[in-house]
């Protein structure tokens, strides 16, 4: 940047100037001062206008840099949204597993109770149906005898 470099020399000539005796002030060469202070004002607008793209860019990259965290902030909290998902969709899955099981062994449970009923009514009646031809035999021979 030149206006620093303009800022230096007036530096350099105010402390190499000649000092009033019995003060604090200084003597410059009145010119060689409004010289530099004429090219300050030239390459002031220069460096204020790169001053402010600098600026600006900065602003820009920090949107830019903030839209991306951003994304990623959102991005991951879909992840986490979509694991939470998963996992109730799974814990829900072995839920209804259990339950189909449970359903499943219930079921089976009454056809094995109904079946064992179904058989001992056929037995019965098959008890009872020799029982009848056991006392029609048992009766026959006694009429033989």
């Amino acid at each position: 940047m030149e206006i620093f470099t303009l800022l230096e020399t007036m530096e350099e000539l105010l402390e190499n100037s000649k000092n009033l005796p019995f003060s604090g002030k200084a003597m410059v060469d009145k010119e060689e001062m409004l010289d530099l202070i004429k090219e300050m004002r030239i390459k002031l607008p220069d460096e204020l206008k790169q001053a402010k793209w600098v600026k600006e860019e900065r602003q820009r990259i920090l949107v830019e840099a903030q839209k991306e965290a951003d994304d990623i902030v959102k991005e991951a909290e879909n992840r986490i949204i979509s694991m939470i998902d998963e996992h109730e969709i799974t814990r829900k899955a072995y839920e209804q597993k259990a339950e189909i099981i449970e359903t499943a062994n219930e079921m089976s449970r009454e056809i094995s109770k109904g079946t064992k009923e179904y058989a001992d009514s056929i037995l019965q009646n098959v008890e009872a149906a020799l029982q009848g031809a056991l006392d029609t035999i048992q009766n026959n021979r006694k009429e033989l005898k």
